[in-house]
């Protein structure tokens, strides 16, 4: 049977690599495991089911030990039993090994009640799966869609169309919509449809991570520039000050001649403070002009640095498909 799918599937792959420039083959896949183990639901109740098996398993060796204890019993105390004891014993014994047999099919077996029961648990999921798939495949266009899980033996397959993910996410949602107000439905579903369209989009994805970043970028040059500004301002109402300072003191003091020279001293070291305060203020403006032209410098290599890694790897992956094509059209040259 899983021979058969292959067969089915790489004739599917083939015909559609032959007939691409007629038609493209749009194929994905699922991994219903994948998406079992991440539904909520499924797995409150596949912890259930565990619990449920847990206790069976310890009846089970309770029953064990009921059956070892007897049998026990029974060699220590058979030199001193009658015939008819012996065999009544080994009956008992006989009888609560095959309740045992039929207690373990009954909860184990391959018709037992943990199959069944993990049967109807995973089948509403499942079901739920299958038209999420059946909705996607429509409104994406998708031709084939296969689940990675099942009989179907995928040597390899690109997680580009793996959709796994995107089952989830509408399961999901279908969840969070029924605790949700009408109002936040709406919202929900705007959002909804960005995300999908950046996860069907990378080159959008990368757009909007770029324009982020030079967001990120265009602020931190702003908190500079305002930390500077504060520096400045703080810088100039301390002189001032000081300035009001002096004046205040001057008023104070009589004026004499000696007092006159001390302010012309006075007033030649305020000018030269001036001066130097201005050298200083003028020499941090410059250094940080420089350090913010470093870092665009640093952005803009960085951005052109990923715009040369995207080219490459677009041009590899390419070159693997195109090879990929050409060694199944070979292959199913050679089969024909």
């Amino acid at each position: 049977m899983r021979k058969q799918l292959l067969f089915l599937f790489l004739t599917i792959i083939g015909t559609g690599t032959i007939q691409g420039q007629i038609k493209s083959t749009k194929i994905g896949y699922i991994d219903m495991e994948y998406i079992l183990q991440n539904v909520s639901n499924y797995k409150e109740a596949q912890n259930q089911l565990e619990q449920k098996a847990q206790k069976w398993q310890q009846e089970i060796e309770e029953k064990k030990k009921e059956i070892n204890k007897l049998s026990e019993s029974l060699k220590t105390e058979k030199p001193l039993l009658t015939k008819e004891l012996i065999e009544e014993r080994e009956t008992e014994i006989k009888f609560l090994e095959k309740e045992l047999i039929e207690f373990q099919q009954n909860r184990f077996g391959a018709n037992g009640a943990l199959i069944q029961q993990k049967l109807v648990l995973t089948k509403p999921i499942q079901d739920q799966v299958f038209t999420t798939v059946q909705d996607i495949a429509e409104a994406k266009q998708f031709d084939f869609i296969f689940d990675k899980s099942s009989d179907l033996t995928m040597l390899f397959a690109a997680k580009r169309f793996d959709i796994s993910d995107q089952v989830l996410r509408v399961l999901n949602r279908a969840e969070k919509r029924e605790q949700l107000t009408k109002k936040q439905q709406k919202e929900l579903e705007e959002k909804e449809k960005k995300e999908d369209a950046l996860n069907e989009n990378p080159g959008v994805l990368e757009r909007e991570k770029a324009l982020e970043e030079k967001k990120a970028a265009r602020e931190k040059i702003i908190a500079e520039r305002k930390l500077q500004q504060e520096v400045k301002k703080k810088e100039f109402e301390e002189q001032r000050k000081k300035v009001a300072e002096e004046k205040a003191a001057k008023k104070s003091t009589p004026p004499t001649t000696n007092n006159k020279s001390e302010e012309k001293v006075s007033i030649t070291n305020k000018a030269q403070e001036k001066l130097e305060a201005a050298e200083l203020v003028r020499k941090k403006q410059a250094e940080d002009k420089a350090k913010i032209l470093e870092e665009r410098k640093k952005i803009i290599e960085e951005k052109r640095k990923a715009a040369e890694d995207k080219r490459n790897k677009i041009i590899e992956e390419r070159a693997a498909a195109k090879k990929a094509a050409e060694e199944k059209l070979k292959t199913n040259t050679n089969n024909n």
